[in-house]
């Protein structure tokens, strides 16, 4: 198997193992409490399964701890569920909270889509109330600086409880992967994302490959803002929007600065070989990784996790 390949095998397994919690996974309306753990003190224990039962946001100072992928959130503070130009969207996964920062940034950019055209945030995944990992799904949205959006314009109206928990996001990518669905595509969502990325705080965004591809045809001379759009596999239905980690937090751990260059050029077009497209089964099942424990968090984690 050619380097290129074993690349896209290996980065398709990692995706379908973050692939439970996606936009099309239906709520409940009745959400139920998760058992108790045995043994919470073991220290082979998964530290989503610690986190994923920490209901309430921990009281202390704001502050995003660790990496992306690898930390926890101090002082998360929820997004409403609804407000005047977003609505949350699966409420019984308990996910709509991150820092200050982040659900400061989502009010605006509510309203900045709506000047672009979009009517309004159907807003999916943030982060759990303490962060950390989850029990199913994203690998990254730990600390509290990542938020899924989906591509499902808000209707006038406040959608109903069962509606939020199960109404899919809208497929706006074409059924061979090479475009967008030109059916469902519209300028709006050019605007919306458009808005987001120009928004300084946003550090990066993740689209399916044939979003960036209708993104870098459609965005006309002010292509400035691009860069900051990044093609990832499973963002068919929504855009993952990431700010940049707050002024101040020197626990937080920032990613390396995006590549200069609208992103538009000869690097899109390894996204629409057939081996990436549609990357042949491995020889051998992929071995999942195993669950982050505490120990590998930051350790003010722990102080998170046991904070009121």
């Amino acid at each position: 198997m050619s380097p290129n390949r074993r690349l896209a095998a290996s980065l398709l397994a990692l995706v379908l193992l973050a692939a439970p919690a996606v936009a099309q996974d239906r709520g409940t309306v009745d959400p139920k409490p998760l058992p108790p753990l045995a043994n919470p003190d073991d220290p082979k224990t998964p530290a989503k399964a610690l986190f994923g039962r920490k209901p309430t946001p921990a009281s202390l100072e704001a502050r995003s701890i660790g990496f992306y992928s690898k930390g926890c959130l101090a002082g998360g503070i929820a997004l409403p569920v609804n407000g005047p130009a977003w609505q949350v969207m699966r409420l019984s996964r308990n996910r709509n909270w991150g820092h200050p920062n982040l659900v400061a940034m989502l009010e605006r950019l509510a309203v900045d889509g709506q000047k672009a055209g979009w009517p309004g945030l159907l807003v999916g995944d943030m982060s759990q109330p303490r962060g950390g990992p989850m029990l199913t799904g994203h690998a990254s949205h730990q600390v509290g600086l990542d938020a899924d959006i989906w591509l499902t314009p808000m209707p006038d109206r406040e959608l109903t409880r069962r509606e939020r928990e199960e109404t899919s996001a809208t497929m706006v990518v074409a059924r061979d992967r090479q475009d967008v669905d030109p059916a469902v595509w519209t300028p709006a969502h050019v605007g919306v994302i458009r808005a987001a990325a120009r928004r300084p705080e946003v550090e990066r965004i993740f689209v399916n490959a044939a979003i960036k591809k209708a993104l870098c045809r459609d965005a006309g001379a002010d292509r400035a803002w691009l860069h900051k759009v990044r093609p990832y596999w499973g963002h068919d239905y929504h855009f993952h929007v990431r700010i940049v980690c707050p002024a101040g937090e020197a626990d937080c751990k920032p990613q390396p600065p995006v590549p200069a260059g609208d992103g538009c050029g000869h690097e899109l077009d390894w996204w629409f070989q057939e081996s990436v497209l549609h990357p042949p089964p491995p020889k051998e099942p992929s071995k999942p990784r195993p669950p982050l424990t505490m120990a590998e968090l930051p350790p003010a984690c722990r102080v998170v996790l046991q904070a009121p």
